[in-house]
């Protein structure tokens, strides 16, 4: 597999001097209605936003683009209800995008901390879920370092009393897992990342351009863990 090379300080260059230029767009109802609308107008406002992203040598390879969308919770229940999953109503429950090693031993260490975090944290485990992707649609750049893209379901233990404290509480156990992650000293551990994980929104994100995040579909059979 080919890993994506560590940004390290040399000559005038310092990595800690890297932030953030991206181009944001916002669509809403005023009104709080959901639909499939929305989602479209999100993604013809981030093709708008092209030229605030970049690609290297491979033209099909972008810096990132994404989209963030309140969690589908209809979608997402029916998704789970193939993996004997039982989601809970909105609001009791968070589901998290993590990008993993490929590594099969990698992924396994990461995951259990994930787990041993939520434990710790008095948050209950539902299951895990594969996000199908179609690798095709990604430069070969993209492709070549592509994670494995699970997402992961957490209810809301007791002491919880409300989506509020559910979304801190989802903070913390993603900031501790990051960190302990981070310590395991995995030699591919600059392939896990946390896109988001929280009881309101979800991110789908990736090495793509703008108008590859409609075309990212779905071709590979969702599995449990």
């Amino acid at each position: 597999m080919s890993e994506m090379p560590r940004l390290v300080k040399q000559g005038l260059y310092d990595p800690r001097f890297e932030h953030d230029a991206c181009g944001v767009g916002f669509v809403a109802n005023i009104k709080g209605g959901k639909s499939h609308d929305i989602v479209e107008q999100g993604l013809q406002v981030l093709q708008n936003l092209t030229h605030r992203g970049a690609c290297g040598c491979d033209p099909l390879t972008g810096d990132g683009a994404g989209i963030l969308m309140q969690l589908p919770h209809e979608f997402l229940a029916k998704e789970c209800r193939a993996l004997r999953i039982t989601l809970p109503d909105p609001g009791q429950y968070g589901a998290g995008m993590v990008f993993l090693p490929r590594d099969i031993a990698e992924r396994n260490v990461c995951e259990e901390i994930f787990e041993k975090i939520i434990h710790e944290e008095g948050q209950r485990l539902l299951g895990w879920r594969s996000v199908p992707t179609d690798p095709s649609a990604c430069g070969d750049l993209a492709r070549k370092c592509m994670p494995e893209i699970r997402q992961i379901f957490v209810a809301r233990g007791k002491g919880i009393a409300d989506a509020e404290a559910l979304e801190r509480k989802l903070y913390v156990i993603r900031r501790c897992v990051e960190r302990l992650v981070n310590e395991a000293d995995l030699r591919d551990s600059e392939s896990f990342y946390v896109s988001s994980l929280s009881c309101r929104t979800l991110v789908y994100k990736g090495l793509l351009l703008p108008e590859q995040i409609k075309e990212w579909r779905d071709v590979a059979p969702s599995r449990s863990r």
